[in-house]
């Protein structure tokens, strides 16, 4: 029941990403383009999803388990860490330079050519390095 519920709920991001332009990565760095040709699009996307996460946020605030099972996430730590500004920053970064983000990456197979295919492998190194990564620099600051 949960694969099902993840699939529908993937299947819903993509289809608002879709229906909102938001695979275009013209539209993404035109929103990033704010002293040339600006594109608002990705304003009103996000504000649109404000109040619905603010409600959801809410309702969970108030559960004690999930309705489909498992554990709750601990609510995230609420100041600025390392961890956070490090990611953000590359996260900032690669979706400025390449206008795609996790999701139209995903979207970007079926359409980027290799522009798409080559973000989208980066994307997965990156997960996949970072761990050892972040294992190493929290050791050697511990010695």
């Amino acid at each position: 029941m949960r694969n099902l519920f993840a699939l529908l709920s993937g299947g819903l991001f993509g289809a608002g990403l879709l229906v909102s332009d938001m695979i275009n990565t013209d539209r993404v760095q035109g929103w990033l383009d704010i002293f040339g040709d600006w594109d608002p699009t990705l304003a009103f996307v996000l504000g649109g999803a404000i109040l619905p996460m603010a409600i959801a946020w809410r309702i969970a605030a108030r559960l004690r388990a999930p309705a489909l099972g498992g554990a709750l996430p601990p609510p995230p730590e609420p100041r600025l860490g390392r961890d956070l500004v490090i990611g953000s920053t590359l996260f900032g970064a690669g979706w400025g330079l390449v206008g795609l983000c996790p999701g139209p990456a995903m979207a970007s197979i079926s359409f980027g050519g290799t522009g798409g295919l080559v973000f989208l492998v980066a994307m997965v190194a990156g997960m996949i390095v970072t761990p050892p990564v972040r294992r190493a620099i929290d050791r050697a600051a511990t010695a």
